[in-house]
């Protein structure tokens, strides 16, 4: 069976579909690039489907990969049967592949690699026959004395030990008692005496057990952190009757036979010296890789949500990054991000100088005609938010953002702020990043590390390399849903640019700063290093403004220019018409299969040309609603049962969302109060209800009154 016929049941598309993005995908297309122009080829799959399908695909290959390995050691070994052949090529997973190969995989100095060294194997091998004889045990053990082995107890055990080895070795025994412990196996966990546990962040966990069926993935993060940090101690419960049941599926002692307590006596060693600790281990990598999973698709969707959260263009920002001690930095941007004036404030403890603060931010304010305060949700945010609540009481015409300021430090620290920003302090490069955040979130995210942005679960304690490899996969697909200005795009934007990358990106922007800015796509030909492959795969999501052909401001792609001219020219218009004449003149002219047909593209294409020339490279944030801007702050206080507030979303994770209210502590509106079919995304802004305010513990409890 092909790799397409195997992926297409899963994502419930045709093999068809499958074997195009495959074949798309060999070729060096990216997948931004394949989701966008390349429907016809596809049936229109969208991006997530296509990233699917190459996880699928790598997945399988991996595992042709691994299968090829595995016949060929054994192979060498001469072991290789037709049989054995056959259920190796028959596989579907990689356990499967890996228990096949148990038997046969190398290993390290064992006792029954011991017990073969002194010629012991033929007696295991009786044992496992369950050979039927007049002779005892100790007689039939007799004949295998030698200098190494000196008693028939001695040769019985050993040979014991070369059973027990392949009763653990044994394919479907392995399987049978994985597939029970998944069943109805038990993670037991409970807290080690003695360990330390000030905050008591474990204690759910002190004395816990749960079916593994049952366990949740943050649960099995949680408890693979205590136990890292040696606060818990973890152990699996796996019914008697499970693992004799397992094991008998291979192996049965003969009473008949002199050598079947022999075997009973294997099959017991083997069972809790060898397989009960396999599987445990199997069983632990298993549900720990399921729980990392689904932690990297939480972050990854809390990062979507985040990087799409509309930008608010046209406001002058004056950006705070709070502090106590240091004092709170301060810097005012324009509407284009560019730096005005920077300014330290110490409105707080120890110097409490609020008066002399409140009188310079209204300085800043007046001089610059700022018109959003932007204030990171950092050390002392909450008090700094008081402070801005009260200088909005005194000018009315400004209005304050909270912002994540999580990676700002990251990015304050780093070479390309270095090149940004190079005149300035570390702490007040965090300010602009945060006032810049608020102007356009996507622009200046991306020159942040994913894992930096702090929107996730467990982040540290996932796969690596699997985090990373989703989240550059969410900020690539954002960028170029959006599409990027080539003549205003930092190099870290350019870099998610469907085929151009790091290096590239900064060959863009070094060309740009020698001739100028770019006049037309087809220039950007001339870049150093930008190729035809390149250029096919990055065009259509670089916009050129006010260039010297409009449609070079669209997402339509530079091969299709003919269409969309054709098209245009078949009402009268040329490329140049505004987008309102175009709206007007195309209403009449529906996208077809015979239109379509008659300008030589396919169907998906000319419907996104219709709607590229009504709307030009029309920015999808723009259908999100706004962020929440405020005027003044409540405490705990102020919050009474059956309030209703609105709120912005800054997490989603398995329990609920949390939701920033306007007071110090986010809410928490737990799942169950959310509707079934509703779908929450970082930076939503919604109405809830106040259910419950515990001032000790600093916890709000929402409701759901959308």
């Amino acid at each position: 069976m092909s790799h397409a016929e195997q992926i297409a049941p899963l994502l419930k598309v045709k093999v068809s579909q499958v074997t195009a993005v495959i074949e798309l995908l060999d070729h060096g297309n990216t997948i931004p690039f394949v989701a966008r122009y390349r429907k016809e080829a596809t049936g229109s799959l969208d991006e997530e489907q296509i990233r699917q399908i190459s996880d699928h695909l790598t997945r399988l290959r991996n595992l042709d990969e691994r299968r090829q390995t595995i016949l060929n050691t054994i192979r060498e070994q001469e072991k290789l049967t037709p049989e054995l052949e056959a259920q190796i090529h028959a596989a579907a997973t990689l356990t499967e592949l890996e228990d096949l190969y148990q038997p046969y995989k190398p290993k390290r100095h064992t006792r029954a690699s011991a017990a073969r060294d002194k010629g012991l194997e033929p007696l295991a091998n009786l044992i496992l026959a369950q050979i039927q004889s007049d002779q005892t045990a100790v007689q039939i053990a007799t004949p295998f004395l030698s200098d190494a082995v000196l008693t028939p107890d001695e040769a019985l055990a050993g040979a014991r030990d070369i059973v027990a080895e392949v009763v653990s070795d044994t394919a479907v025994v392995r399987h049978t008692l994985r597939e029970k412990t998944m069943q109805y196996g038990t993670l037991v966990c409970q807290k080690i005496e003695d360990a330390k546990d000030e905050r008591q962040v474990y204690e759910l966990y002190y004395d816990f057990q749960s079916r593994f069926d049952r366990l949740k993935p943050y649960q099995v993060l949680a408890i693979n952190r205590g136990e890292a940090e040696k606060v818990l101690r973890v152990t699996i419960d796996i019914p008697e009757r499970d693992w004799i049941l397992a094991v008998r599926t291979g192996f049965r002692p003969d009473r008949r036979s002199p050598l079947a307590d022999q075997l009973q006596q294997a099959m017991d060693d083997a069972t809790h010296r060898l397989l009960i600790p396999a599987i445990e281990r199997d069983i632990r990598r298993a549900i720990t890789e399921t729980a990392e999973t689904h932690a990297i698709h939480v972050f990854a969707d809390n990062l979507r949500g985040l990087l799409s959260q509309p930008p608010l263009a046209g406001h002058t920002v004056l950006a705070i990054d709070p502090a106590y001690r240091t004092g709170c930095k301060t810097a005012v941007i324009d509407p284009t991000g560019k730096l005005l004036e920077t300014a330290t404030i110490y409105p707080h403890q120890p110097q409490n100088r609020r008066d002399d603060a409140l009188k310079a931010l209204a300085r800043l304010v007046q001089r610059h005609h700022v018109s959003l305060i932007a204030i990171g949700n950092g050390t002392a945010s909450r008090e700094t938010e008081q402070l801005v609540a009260d200088l909005t009481r005194q000018i009315h015409t400004v209005h304050y953002l909270m912002v994540n300021e999580a990676g700002a430090s990251v990015y304050s620290a780093s070479p390309l702020a270095k090149e940004e920003l190079p005149d300035l302090d570390v702490s007040i490069r965090g300010a602009v990043s945060i006032g810049r955040r608020a102007q356009d979130p996507l622009a200046e995210l991306v020159k942040i590390d994913p894992k930096s942005i702090g929107v996730g679960l467990y982040q540290h304690d996932v796969n690596q390399k699997q985090l990373s490899e989703s989240l550059t996969g969410v900020v690539e697909s954002v960028v170029n849903q959006v599409g990027v200005d080539v003549n205003t795009a930092s190099p870290a934007l350019l870099t998610y640019i469907s085929g151009i990358g790091p290096k590239l990106a900064k060959s863009i922007v070094e060309y740009r700063n020698e001739h100028g800015r770019f006049a037309t796509r087809d220039t950007l030909k001339e870049v150093r290093g930008l190729g035809s492959k390149a250029f096919e795969q990055s065009a259509g999501f670089l916009r050129i403004r006010d260039g010297d052909n409009p449609l070079d401001a669209s997402a339509i792609h530079p091969e299709s220019y003919g269409v969309a001219a054709e098209l245009l020219a078949r009402v009268g218009l040329k490329p140049d018409s505004t987008p309102a004449q175009r709206e007007q003149a195309l209403a009449a002219l529906k996208p077809t299969t015979a239109l379509a047909a008659e300008l030589n593209t396919g169907l998906p294409t000319l419907q996104d040309i219709f709607a590229q020339l009504v709307r030009p490279g029309r920015d999808p944030r723009e259908d999100l609603p706004l962020p929440l801007l405020r005027s003044d702050v409540l405490s705990l206080d102020d919050l009474q049962p059956g309030m209703r507030l609105n709120g912005t979303v800054r997490n989603v994770v398995d329990f609920g969302a949390f939701i920033d209210i306007g007071v110090k502590q986010d809410g928490l509106l737990h799942r169950s109060q959310i509707p079934r079919r509703a779908a929450l995304n970082v930076g939503d802004v919604l109405e809830v209800a106040i259910l419950s305010v515990d001032k000790q513990r600093n916890r709000i409890g929402l409701g759901w009154a959308g």
